[in-house]
């Protein structure tokens, strides 16, 4: 029995008929700044900077960069996390 990283994920990495292919450039693109709030929703078809499948739909704060990706703050229980993702696998949260 196989027990890697991307076991048990299959409904999450997968996509729509209507959604399969490649994201646009502006989604590649997207910038954030210290303190916005971001929602992990991971994009498939990218698998440069993809955090692991159990922090989908999870919420943070981006804390800083790393390279080209952003490094995000959750806290999961009495534990803060730091995640390192790429823009494209996170979606801005509004107030």
């Amino acid at each position: 029995m196989s027990r890697g990283s991307r076991s048990g994920s299959r409904n999450i990495l997968t996509k729509r008929i209507k959604e399969r292919g490649m994201p646009k450039v502006n989604d590649l693109l997207k910038t954030f700044d210290v303190g916005d709030r971001v929602a992990i929703v991971i994009n498939p078809a990218v698998h440069n900077g993809m955090p692991h499948h159990t922090f989908e739909g999870r919420t943070g704060i981006v804390s800083g960069m790393q390279g080209s990706c952003y490094v995000v703050s959750l806290n999961i229980g009495n534990t803060t996390r730091k995640i390192i993702s790429a823009p494209v696998h996170l979606k801005r949260l509004y107030q």
